[in-house]
């Protein structure tokens, strides 16, 4: 019998861009919906010692490739800082988890450096499949131990709209297995549903809303259908990620009575730091973002959530949120405006 450590962790926009010195400002409201990347291959300095190749790249090579692109508002989109690629890897070390899926990755480059240069120790298996996000974020699996059968659900629809992919940023399928492959452990889907983002000059907020939370109800119908259809009742699986809304919302419904809430019980690997207003203090540890709110206290919302099928549940030995190590509502100084969760299963 074996124990199983996984957790779930926005990355906050994990890009591989090329930060290089120069001034390039927003472009016209018109001109926003043009897609312009630009593209260089640095030859002759590998990303490591027998390295598999960056996706974009000659196979019979090592180099990695760079990238600048224009974000949806105009702007240039540049990667993180070396601070808070620091504090990201010192959160996901602290943690030391023998899975993690994360959200909010360019693509497999970007994982690939932040997971090799940065973590204290490297996870051995990197899992991407690229999705439909316009801003070109995606799920991905970090593990420790052997991976396989990955599925994406990409072109996955919903009757309601048959044809137009459901999911925005996949619903990756993956099957972990023993160290010595000989069977399997457990079965993840990882998710990252449609975000609550209204821009703020949106002429309706309200119908913008509301068409992001029946996005999302699609999106768990659509997800439940398809665990279903790959497992059976008896089966080892985690539905995990940024589901972006309460356990017990509405968009959330497919999951109820079918799923057990993994965070449920969750404890705080540490108490919150000092709140610098007093009036902006969770009432709860069952949070992992919190929102700014300029007209009232901060809002501390649940939005990372890892969900059990019933014969796992009675494996969860312990569920944890490692708390961020400073009082932030942003990613500045922690790397990411989110908290990852994770749990501890055991006899598996």
């Amino acid at each position: 019998m074996a124990n199983l450590t996984i957790g779930t962790f926005n990355l906050n926009n994990l890009f591989d861009r090329f930060n290089f010195q120069a001034e390039i400002g927003a472009v016209p409201a018109r001109d926003r919906d043009v897609r312009t990347t630009y593209q260089w291959v640095v030859t002759g300095r590998g990303t490591a010692p027998g390295a598999p190749p960056p996706q974009l790249d000659p196979t019979e090579s090592t180099s990695p490739v760079y990238r600048i692109q224009r974000g949806t508002d105009g702007t240039l989109i540049k990667p993180k800082s070396e601070r808070e690629l620091a504090s990201l890897a010192g959160r996901i070390s602290a943690m030391d988890l023998d899975v993690l899926c994360v959200q909010e990755v360019e693509n497999l480059d970007a994982l690939r450096a932040f997971n090799r240069s940065h973590l204290d120790s490297p996870y051995r298996y990197e899992v991407l499949v690229e999705g439909n996000d316009p801003r070109f974020i995606d799920v991905a699996v970090l593990s420790r131990l052997p991976v396989a059968n990955v599925t994406s659900n990409r072109f996955e629809t919903h009757p309601d709209e048959p044809d137009a992919p459901v999911f925005g940023r996949d619903a990756l399928g993956v099957d972990i297995l023993t160290p010595t492959r000989s069977r399997r452990l457990i079965t993840i889907f990882v998710n990252h549903l449609k975000s609550n983002f209204v821009r703020f000059d949106d002429p309706d907020p309200d119908a913008t809303q509301a068409a992001n939370r029946r996005r999302r109800l699609r999106q768990a119908q659509v997800l439940r259908r398809v665990v279903e259809d790959r497992t059976r009742p008896r089966s080892k699986f985690v539905v995990l990620g940024d589901m972006n809304d309460a356990p017990d919302a509405e968009s959330l419904e497919p999951f109820a009575g079918w799923l057990t809430d993994g965070m449920q019980d969750a404890v705080e690997s540490a108490l919150p730091p000092p709140a610098t207003n007093p009036v902006d203090v969770p009432g709860s540890p069952r949070w992992t973002h919190r929102l700014s709110v300029s007209t009232g206290p901060d809002r501390f919302e649940l939005l990372d959530q890892i969900w059990l099928s019933p014969s796992l549940a009675p494996r969860l030995d312990h569920a944890e949120i490692q708390r961020r190590p400073a009082w932030s509502a942003t990613s500045v100084g922690v790397g990411s405006d989110h908290d990852p969760a994770w749990v501890r299963l055991t006899g598996l």
